[in-house]
């Protein structure tokens, strides 16, 4: 049987899953990280916050984002995670977004399927970096577009994935959908307006059975299901959720790395005993993404 490169996922299900790489949950020990490159980097017009803060006559500085997203890698090899940063590729202004292109799972990366025309390049490099590393590729979405963002793997055997019809596809979703069911595991979905970009602005793990969730807006079905699950709520304001406040990453161990502004979240973390880290990224968030969106798991604990 000739390896596929680009498909290491079996049309049967009962894929193998991987010894190195891969993770099975949003909040396993984090061991290695993959960053988007600043390098390009500026606020693009193309969702809700961005132009919230162009409106408002805000300036974007080049410079300030650079310190703040060294200030976030520090972050991460402090908590003794390994750092991979996507080689920085032409003409990608939100390359740095690494969320979005492709996605980890217990058998390798799905390659996603950019929606705005300005983003679709960024499959390229992440393609490439996967190749490169010899990091197995377990398919790639060929239906619709499907965006990293709005994904995740609540907890072994379970996904949440968002769909606005728009960054995530109908077309994309079913077709994601379709393997995770060959391969067991129980996905539901999630929809709502375009206006709230992903569903990781809505909602993300902070540590095992606990979620960051903007009650306030996110689907109705979907905090039932997570509830059902025994999963704890940290409420987010959705004001603070819509300047990415809910947007973390767990690092396991009872640990979270978050914007320095998500005050509320901040407090309600601590009094949960958890240990916080806390880069300002205010610079990097006014474009429209925030920790979650800049970092794809390669390898969980």
């Amino acid at each position: 049987m000739v390896n596929n490169p680009v498909q290491a996922r079996s049309e049967l299900g009962a894929t193998p899953i991987l010894e190195t790489w891969g993770c099975n949950s949003e909040n396993g020990r984090l061991l290695d990280v993959l960053v988007g490159s600043i390098e390009g980097y500026s606020w693009q017009s193309g969702n809700a916050v961005s132009r919230r803060y162009l409106r408002a006559g805000a300036r974007f500085d080049y410079q300030t984002a650079v310190s703040q997203y060294q200030e976030m890698i520090a972050a991460y090899t402090s908590a003794g995670v390994k750092v991979h940063e996507l080689p920085a590729g032409s003409g990608l202004p939100y390359q740095i977004y690494a969320r979005d292109s492709s996605v980890m799972t217990p058998w390798g990366a799905i390659i996603g399927q950019m929606y705005s025309p300005w983003r679709r390049g960024e499959v390229k490099p992440v393609l490439q970096f996967y190749l490169d590393g010899q990091i197995p590729i377990y398919d790639i979405v060929t239906a619709g577009t499907f965006e990293g963002g709005d994904f995740m793997m609540i907890e072994p055997g379970a996904v949440l994935c968002g769909t606005s019809g728009e960054r995530t596809s109908e077309e994309g979703i079913q077709q994601v959908k379709s393997w995770f069911e060959q391969e067991g595991w129980e996905f539901m979905i999630g929809r709502f307006d375009p206006h709230f970009l992903h569903m990781d602005v809505m909602c993300v793990m902070v540590a095992e059975k606990l979620a960051a969730v903007c009650v306030e807006v996110i689907p109705e079905d979907v905090l039932a299901w997570l509830k059902a699950k025994n999963i704890d709520i940290l409420e987010v304001p959705y004001r603070e959720a819509m300047d990415l406040g809910c947007n973390v990453m767990s690092l396991g161990d009872d640990r979270v790395l978050l914007p320095a502004h998500s005050t509320t979240l901040k407090a309600r973390c601590k009094t949960m005993g958890l240990t916080v880290f806390d880069p300002d990224i205010s610079m990097i968030t006014k474009g429209g993404g925030g920790v979650h969106c800049m970092c794809q798991p390669l390898r969980r604990e």
